[in-house]
């Protein structure tokens, strides 16, 4: 039994992973038609990188090394329409940045740099210019003292962290049925037994997550996410796998990932 639950799991996390990534087809697919509809060339990326770590923080330090005359370098964080200016400075290439958004955009008037990095920790959106671009480590890097916690509909794991190191942890495993193949009456059942199951293991969650350190990052099901977001400084939708410690390792090394996009 514990091995067709796993199964399941699994089976479940990989449904999930494939429609994301259909989704994030469709969403592509709809953004050439429409450029293509209004005549506009197709532009593409530079390239695009994931950072963490060492690297991360060596990219970061080269950009806050940047100097420019007064209000020569531009940073916006967009998250939906692109600022008027955004286009003006960027012009066609300003399609790039709702593709990569939500995202801290950092352009200098010179076009040495152009590039959009997607921090973890996403500010609100603002648009300034200055001498040097605004980049604020904690938006990328562990700072301080925070949770970060994991839920899956199973699974749920939970650390206390100062900087990148845990401090204290959290986690359990629920007997939350996998997936029944009948119909009918049967099947409904079945289904409103798992509900409950998935109920009281948020519940354990919630009870768990109760006055735990600020801020709170809350990790994993995109379908769970909704329930923790009045409480949480950041919900993302994460897969990890493995033992709630292992899961939870997983899970951190995910989150505090930022992607580089050259535009």
């Amino acid at each position: 039994a514990e091995q067709r639950r796993r199964e399941a799991v699994r089976s479940r996390q990989e449904a999930e992973r494939e429609v994301n990534r259909l989704e994030d087809r469709v969403t592509e697919l709809e953004d050439r038609v429409e450029r293509a509809e209004s005549g506009s060339r197709e532009v593409e990326f530079r390239g695009e990188t994931t950072l963490r770590g060492d690297r991360l923080d060596e990219v970061l330090s080269r950009l806050e090394s940047l100097r420019t005359g007064a209000e020569g370098a531009m940073t916006a964080m967009v998250d939906g329409t692109v600022p008027d200016r955004v286009r003006d400075l960027l012009g066609e290439r300003s399609a790039l940045v709702s593709r990569a958004g939500p995202a801290l955009v950092l352009a200098d008037d010179a076009e040495l740099v152009t590039v959009a990095l997607r921090p973890p920790v996403q500010p609100a959106p603002f648009l300034e210019y200055d001498s040097t671009f605004r980049i604020e480590r904690e938006w990328f890097q562990p700072r301080g003292r925070y949770t970060l916690a994991l839920v899956r509909s199973d699974l749920f794991a939970m650390g206390t962290y100062e900087g990148e190191h845990r401090v204290d942890y959290e986690g359990f495993e629920s007997d939350v049925k996998g997936d029944h193949s009948k119909g009918g009456f049967s099947q409904a059942r079945f289904e409103r037994r798992r509900d409950q199951q998935i109920d009281d293991h948020l519940d354990r969650v919630r009870e768990a997550l109760d006055g735990t350190p600020e801020p709170r990052y809350v990790v994993g099901e995109s379908t769970l996410l909704p329930e923790f977001e009045p409480d949480a400084t950041v919900t993302r939708p994460v897969d990890a796998t493995g033992s709630p410690r292992e899961a939870l390792e997983d899970a951190h090394d995910r989150f505090w990932r930022t992607t580089l996009y050259r535009l």
